[in-house]
Order: C-alpha cells, then structure tokens, then sequence
C-alpha cells in the first residue's frame, strides 16, 4: 500500500501527489504552476497573483448561499532538510514516503506534511461534490517558511470571504487563536585569510545525530543546537590552546534547530593529545547533559588534509565567544497562558567562506515589545564582538480573540462529535494569520490541523489516524458556518 490510498483517499491522493513535486521554499515555481492547473481542471475560478499565491473559489451548495464565506488556508512550501548521509536534489527529486505504523514518513528527508497535509485537505474540499458548505475559498501561498513573502504580498480585496481557516497547526484536537512573531539577524565578521602557522596539524570536528526540529514548535523542549555543542569545543581550542579555526559550517535554515555542524582546526602538533582530551572531556558532558533528549548525539574528531589557510586568531575568538554568548532557545515563558514560550532565539546558521563569519538566528515573541526587548540583547552581543549585524523579515503575532465566532463553532462542533472540547491554546511558531489580518481586518481566524511531529528534520512524521479524524471534522465544519 502507498500513502496515496490511505483512509480518507480523497485527502491521502492530494498529499501524495504534492510529495512529489519538488517545492522547497522560494522555488515553488512547478508546484505553484500544479495547484492553478488543479483549480482549472475542476472548473473553478482560479486566480494566481503577482507573487504566485494561488486562489480558487468553490460557490456554495445549494441552499448554503447565505452562510459566510470560508477561506481555507495553507502553504505550499517546505523545509529541504535531508540527513548528511542521504543524497537528495530538492530541485528535481520526489520526497520517498513510506508507512511505519499509524505513521507516514519520509526516507531520510522532511515529509513535506508542514503544510502539505493542509492544503491536501482544503483540494480534497474543492474537488468533493458530495459535501454540504457555504462559499469556499483556498487560499495556497508561496514561501512561508524563509520569509512568508507570499502572505505578505497578498494584497487586499482578492478575497471574499469572512472566515479565514488555516490549516498549518500541528496537533489533532487543539485550535489555535494566537501566534508569535518573527524577526531575523544576521551578524557579519569580515576579515581576511592568513597562513596556517608551519607545521600546524588540521582537524575536524563533526557534530550530528542531533534530532533538529521546528525552531517554535520544539524549542521548549531542550534538544540539542549543533552550532552551540560545535562552539564549547572550538573556542577553548583557539583561545587557551593557541589553535587556528579554519571553518566552521552549521545548520542550513533559519527556522529550523541545527542538527548537525562541521568544524576545522589547525594546531601545534604538541597540543594534539590536549585538543583530544578536551573534546573527549566535552562530548562525555554534553552526552550526560543531553541524554534524555539526544540519545543519537555524535561528535568525533578526526585528523584531515592540512589546510593551508585559517581565520585570522583575532576575528575568530571574538565570533566564537559571541556564539558562545548569544541568547538561544527559550528566553522566557508567557505569564499569560500555562507552558506557552514567551519569547525565543534559534542560533540557526554559522557559515564561514570567501572572508566572512555568518551567523543566523531567528527571534521569536508573542509580544513585539518583548521581541525587540530580545533583538537588543543579540544586537548588544554581537556589536560587543564587533559583527556588522541586519534585521530584516519582521513580522508581528497574531492576538487571541476568545470571542471569536468560528472558535465557539469548532467547539461545539467537535464536542458533538468527539464527546470532548478541543484544546485551545496559542503557538509559539510564526503562522501567517497575523499578517494575513493586515489586509483584511475584518476576518475571523483561527488555525487547526492534523497530528504531525518533527517538522523541519528529517524525522518528521504525520500521525495517519488524525487524518481521517480532522477531515471528518471539518466536513462537519462546513455544514455549521453560520449565516452572515
């Protein structure tokens, strides 16, 4: 059996063939290019905008004219993150999914679920003709996960609708009425390369086997940052051990938590047994600190070809103690709603190369206040250390509304159905919700979805029986959107 024919088909079908089109962020272009084709072979109004989000309008069942419009809402990009010893073109190459259980997952790649599974979801809902519902509206963006650029382009009066139903949340049962926001820095070392010192030994430090993760979703839980892990090994070798960092290279996308980092290291020959020592020293204490979290943590040290030129001593010490300080993982709890992150920063990217030191992070805040509050302490940091640092791709939370008129209908809804009342919480990752209100003020909002685990790594898994069940739900849904 494939995932194409899993229970509900009419959803599975849709996710499949959205696996196999390669659409990593910022290169939608053959999926953008699928779903108006999608909305045309079904003889709907389809639109695509200046930027490649996709509209498709679906007219009421009969006698369901007068109710409010729907929009139903997901992105059609995702995170490319493949383990280091799986070979994957995320331009050309279909995610390989396959069945472990109640769970569908990928062959050492994302799966794509975030938020493929939603937008499967909202094309089985267009495509059905045996379902009771007002006007729908699917609304499919570009980009969400390196910017949401395709909901802050979407420009005001496209949509009809008053509801806006975002399919982009994480767990079967919970509906979500409040986000955080998000902002990116980038910090910059320049300088310019010098010999390795003669007779100076290069080695490499590899860290991986860390489980990674979503950067709001699993930032509360402790896992490990290989850039962080990477940094208590690299800078005492350089600054009490006289070493020469000649690279340092980790994680590759900003909303996601390092899984795995590189580092190269020239030393005097005398100091070898030192430099192992230490590593041995370092990776029995963060295997001990990390064991309950990170039972697959490698970190090895191995001697490599000689490098022939390093980062001068200078501009290497003062980028590696401003990783070592920067604030990372959870800043602050909220006060207002019991286990909810406050604010956060992902230490998400460290890349070396063509003399410079990038190092990536990306701030997360229920509260802009607090957010900034943040910003200016990772700017303190690094200007400290004398790094150029940017911020850019600021975007504001999205406030709960516990009055909200499509909330108490998905209560009563499930409750009716299941015999129990959703969850009703708030996110600490970034939803386009918040900026997709700018432009329409007046929708009422809400975010539900399907049970899915590990998004942004390669272990992430989509629970098969919550899809059934959320489906279920949301058929029902479309039957209660009350009147305008």
């Amino acid at each position: 059996m494939t995932i194409a024919n899993l229970n509900p088909e009419r959803v599975w079908k849709h996710f499949y063939a959205l696996t196999q089109i390669p659409r990593p962020s910022k290169k939608e272009g053959k999926v953008v290019e699928y779903m108006e084709n999608f909305g045309k072979s079904l003889g709907l109004e389809t639109i695509k905008d200046e930027v490649g989000n996709i509209i498709i309008r679906k007219p009421a069942t009969p006698g369901m004219e007068n109710r409010k419009g729907i929009i139903l809402q997901g992105h059609v990009d995702m995170v490319p993150q493949n383990n280091n010893d799986v070979q994957h073109d995320w331009e050309n190459d279909p995610v390989e999914t396959y069945i472990d259980g109640d769970w569908c997952k990928a062959k050492g790649t994302t799966l794509g679920a975030d938020n493929g599974i939603g937008c499967a979801v909202a094309m089985a809902i267009l495509e059905a003709t045996d379902l009771v519902h007002g006007p729908v509206e699917a609304l499919f963006t570009i980009d969400e996960e390196t910017g949401m650029t395709g909901a802050n382009a979407l420009k005001g009066g496209l949509l009809k609708g008053d509801i806006l139903i975002n399919l982009d949340s994480e767990t079967e049962g919970e509906l979500y009425v409040g986000c955080a926001g998000g902002l990116d820095a980038e910090a910059t070392f320049k300088y310019s390369s010098v010999a390795v010192e003669k007779g100076f030994e290069t080695y490499a430090i590899t860290v991986k086997g860390l489980r990674g993760g979503h950067s709001g979703m699993e930032i509360n839980e402790g896992r490990g940052n290989s850039n962080k892990i990477t940094t208590r090994m690299v800078l005492p070798i350089v600054r009490d051990l006289k070493g020469e960092l000649i690279s340092f290279n980790g994680g590759n996308m900003r909303n996601a938590i390092p899984r795995e980092a590189f580092a190269e290291i020239a030393i005097d020959p005398k100091n070898v047994n030192k430099v192992k020592s230490l590593v041995k020293k370092v990776t029995a204490e963060v295997k001990n600190e990390y064991a309950l979290i990170e039972p697959n943590l490698e970190i090895k040290l191995e001697k490599v070809a000689p490098a022939k030129k390093a980062i001068p001593s200078e501009v290497a010490l003062r980028a590696l103690k401003a990783i070592c300080a920067c604030p990372c993982n959870v800043d602050r709890m909220s006060l207002a709603m019991p286990n909810l992150v406050e604010t956060s920063n992902n230490l998400a990217i460290v890349k070396t190369g063509n003399g410079r030191i990038n190092i990536i992070t990306l701030m997360r805040g229920s509260t802009d206040s607090a957010k900034y509050a943040l910003r200016d302490s990772i700017r303190a940091t690094f200007e400290l250390a004398g790094a150029e640092i940017k911020f850019k791709g600021g975007y504001s939370g999205w406030q709960p509304n516990m009055n909200s008129a499509i909330l108490i209908t998905m209560k009563e809804t499930y409750q009716k159905m299941f015999g129990k009342e959703p969850e009703v919480k708030a996110i600490h990752a970034g939803l386009e919700c918040g900026i997709l209100s700018t432009n329409y003020p007046h929708w009422d909002m809400i975010s539900c979805g399907p049970t899915l685990m590990s998004p942004h790594s390669p272990d992430e898994r989509l629970y098969i029986p919550s899809v059934k069940i959320f489906w279920e739900w949301m058929v029902e849904v479309l039957k209660n959107i009350p009147v305008k």
